[in-house]
């Protein structure tokens, strides 16, 4: 996915997904050619480099489903981010395809898939790969020396030079309270106010600021959180705005606009599916955006640095508060932190609105928010009995060598239906995962995992990836059992998976042993982090217990020991002395009370210890 985009005095394509795909219509020209450069005008800025900031490889993806190749094309040296629209030159192999002997680029083979009619994937001809927040004008392909040689071409003109960016990272406005933090109202050219008293529902009345047309915007005094200058990085806006029952079936929409996307006058636009519609509730809401690569020059803020400016559509919506958040990145001393992490982007997540478990049990046939996701590519899927002879179930698992030919069937992958756990608008969610899986004997030594997923970094939908810490080996027992994990930030918008799908099921061969894993029942649960379900974990009973701590306290005359519930099969044990213990069985009832194991006693005249024994 790419938008235009305008920044260094040009416009250009900016990547908002994770590839840049480009197709050209005379692919067949390439079919000759061991060697393909490519030229790109690209804008001089961090997604040119690693995470760390450092050189990193440009891969370029070749070829047709199931024949690929992702050479790499080259580096580009850190003089290259200059905040200047460089020409950079990349250079790869056009590999053979192994089915036919043909070039990779330049022919389509007889056991393509997918969208081939540009000789690639996806309707495209070569596609760079992981280049999220790039941003080009140019691409050209030729034959090798076309353009020149990478050497001579990939020479970078100096970075302007900048104060290096403060140690501060949040400003903020509260009218309401009649405090400020290096934040002010701007009032004028399109963006004219008006102050009111006495707005808000009987109990919350506020001072607040209201729009006379369609614009608020908010100067940062001081350049307190850096200059237009500074690198742009993504900004987070937190505000507290009245959702007058006015607005009710009026269409009211509310959020950010535009901002600058550098100190020459490049403007981008938020988008405007993102400003959530007003119901009328008569509440205070308080809701946040993350913008990414927002630079602080502002959109007609005139002295003054600025964040995004703020669209009132159909109304004349108050606020009483708002607080910005630049996320430092690198090796910046804030970097990494998130000073509003408790202003959510979507309120309903802090409420009982959205769902918080889905299950998928085909051996019992049920399908509660999750099902076997579409079968096809490289992540066909069979759904066949398995198991033990006194305990066979319907299961799924990946095809393996018994699915389409050319393809490597390792994956499994399920859809979330119905938005079970919610839209897929919503923040990423933490995600409990509990896998019931059948350990094979035949298959010990194999290993499955949840593996790609998408995930949200700076206001941007990318890929997240867990590590290989997170594969479970068979150790072949012959039962069926279950696989826990948990992940923080997963978005629900799926991979190879629609509508909605949470992250993919990779499984690892051992050796010659095909990981046909049989998989009988899924279940996820959201952990949210607000509201009355914060920190319920639905999949506490799948949880392994790693550590067991006893806990003591008084309740009256009686003593209550307790244990977490999860942790099963306990028995507690009590001794007079340690000197000379002699642990018996405590005669009383477990009873569950708040997720805990609980064991009621009275209080005697002598001393008792416990302990915990399994």
């Amino acid at each position: 996915m790419t938008e235009d985009f305008t920044i260094g005095g040009h416009t250009g394509k900016k990547v908002t997904g994770n590839n840049l795909n480009v197709a050209d219509t005379l692919y067949s020209e390439w079919a000759d050619d061991d060697f393909i450069d490519i030229l790109v005008q690209a804008y001089g800025d961090a997604s040119l480099f690693n995470a760390a900031g450092n050189p990193r490889d440009f891969n370029f993806l070749t070829g047709t489903l199931p024949e690929l190749a992702a050479p790499a094309g080259g580096q580009v040296p850190v003089e290259a981010k200059n905040k200047r629209w460089n020409w950079i030159l990349f250079r790869i192999p056009n590999g053979i395809r192994a089915s036919d002997g043909t070039h990779l680029v330049g022919s389509i083979p007889a056991n393509a898939q997918g969208d081939t009619r540009a000789g690639g994937v996806n309707g495209g001809t070569i596609r760079f790969e992981g280049v999220p927040g790039l941003i080009v004008r140019v691409v050209a392909f030729g034959a090798q020396g076309a353009f020149g040689e990478p050497e001579d071409i990939n020479k970078f003109l100096p970075a302007e030079t900048c104060d290096p960016e403060p140690d501060t990272n949040l400003v903020g406005l509260d009218l309401a309270a009649g405090t400020t933090n290096h934040l002010i109202v701007l009032n004028g050219h399109d963006h004219t106010v008006t102050f009111v008293d006495n707005v808000g529902p009987t109990g919350d009345k506020r001072h607040a600021v209201v729009p006379n047309g369609t614009y608020l915007n908010f100067g940062i005094t001081d350049n307190y959180l850096g200059k237009p200058c500074n690198d742009p990085r993504s900004v987070k806006v937190c505000v507290d705005f009245y959702d007058d029952p006015a607005f009710a079936g009026l269409d009211v929409h509310f959020g950010p606009e535009a901002y600058a996307t550098d100190d020459k006058g490049g403007i981008g636009f938020y988008p405007a599916d993102k400003r959530p519609l007003l119901e009328g509730t008569g509440h205070w809401i308080r809701r946040s955006w993350t913008v990414p690569a927002v630079n602080l020059k502002g959109v007609n803020a005139d002295t003054y640095t600025a964040g995004p400016r703020f669209y009132v559509q159909n109304g004349q919506v108050a606020v009483s508060r708002i607080e910005l958040a630049v996320l430092r990145t690198g090796d910046h001393p804030l970097a990494g932190q998130d000073p509003l992490a408790d202003c959510v982007e979507d309120p309903n997540i802090c409420t009982d609105l959205y769902g918080n478990f889905a299950e998928l049990d085909l051996g019992k046939d049920i399908r509660d928010g999750l099902d076997v996701g579409s079968s096809g590519g490289d992540q066909e899927m069979i759904v066949e009995e398995a198991g033990p002879a006194n305990d066979r179930r319907m299961a799924v698992r990946p095809a393996q060598d018994d699915g389409t030919a050319g393809f490597a069937h390792q994956y499994l992958n399920f859809a979330i239906t119905g938005e079970k756990l919610g839209p897929s608008s919503q923040p990423p969610a933490h995600l409990a995962i509990c896998l019931t899986y059948y350990d094979a004997p035949a298959l010990a030594g194999t290993r499955i995992k949840p593996e790609v997923y998408k995930t949200e970094v700076g206001g941007v939908e990318t890929f997240g990836f867990t590590p290989d810490s997170y594969f479970v080996t068979l150790e072949g027992s012959g039962e069926w059992k279950q696989a826990y994990w948990e992940i923080d930030a997963v978005k629900f918008t799926g991979v190879n998976q629609g509508p909605q799908a949470a992250a993919r099921f990779t499984t690892s061969d051992a050796g010659d042993v095909q990981a046909k894993i049989a998989v009988s029942r899924v279940r996820y649960g959201v952990i949210r982090p607000c509201g009355p379900l914060a920190g319920v974990n639905p999949l506490a009973d799948c949880k392994p217990v790693t550590d067991v701590t006893l806990a003591i306290e008084r309740a009256g005359n009686n003593v209550l020991v307790s244990w977490p519930a999860a942790a099963t099969d306990f028995v507690v044990q009590g001794t007079p002395s340690l000197t000379d213990p002699q642990w018996g069985a405590v005669n009383a009832t477990v009873e569950v009370v708040n997720d805990r194991n609980v064991v009621t006693l009275p209080i005697g005249t002598g001393t008792q210890f416990f302990r915990l024994i399994k």
